[in-house]
C-alpha cells in the first residue's frame, strides 16, 4: 500500500491481525491461526486474510504454502486513527489534545524529554516557513 494512500478504518479483527503479523512477520495459514490464540477456523482466518490482501493491508507469498505479512507499517494505522481523532474530538486542533493528555496522564522522564524535543521541532519548522499561520 502506498504510504500517500490512507490507511482505511480497520475493523477490530484486522488490527488484531496485522498486530499479529507486525509481531510473526511472516506465517502460513496454520500459524496465523495459532499466533490469533483464538477459536477462529482455518477458513475463517484464511477469509479475513484474503480480504485484508485484497484490502492492500496484508500480503500474500506465492508460494506453497502461501506465507502472510503485512503490507503496512503501524504507523500507517496509528496516524490515521489520531487525524480522526484530532478532527472529532479538538476540530482538528491539536493544543486541547495535547494539554488533556499531558495534565490527565503521568508522564516519564523521557516522555517528557520527547515532547520538548517535538516542540523544538516544530518551533524550528514554523520560523523556517514564514507564510505558516501563527508563524513569528
Amino acid at each position: 500500500m502506498s504510504p500517500k494512500k490512507p490507511v482505511p478504518r480497520l475493523l477490530a479483527s484486522e488490527l488484531e491481525i496485522l498486530e499479529m503479523l507486525w509481531r510473526t512477520e511472516r506465517v502460513t495459514l496454520i500459524e496465523a491461526q495459532r499466533a490469533l490464540d483464538c477459536s477462529d477456523g482455518y477458513t475463517t482466518i484464511q477469509t479475513r486474510l484474503n480480504r485484508m490482501v485484497k484490502k492492500g493491508l496484508v500480503k500474500r507469498s506465492r508460494s506453497k504454502p502461501a506465507k502472510y505479512s503485512a503490507a503496512i507499517q503501524p504507523e500507517a494505522v496509528t496516524s490515521g486513527d489520531l487525524d480522526l481523532l484530532l478532527d472529532k474530538v479538538s476540530r482538528g486542533k491539536v493544543v486541547p489534545l495535547v494539554a488533556h493528555l499531558v495534565r490527565e496522564r503521568s508522564l516519564t522522564d523521557a516522555e517528557v524529554a520527547e515532547l520538548k524535543q517535538l516542540i523544538a521541532d516544530a518551533e524550528q519548522r514554523a520560523s523556517s516557513s514564514p507564510n505558516q499561520e501563527g508563524a513569528r
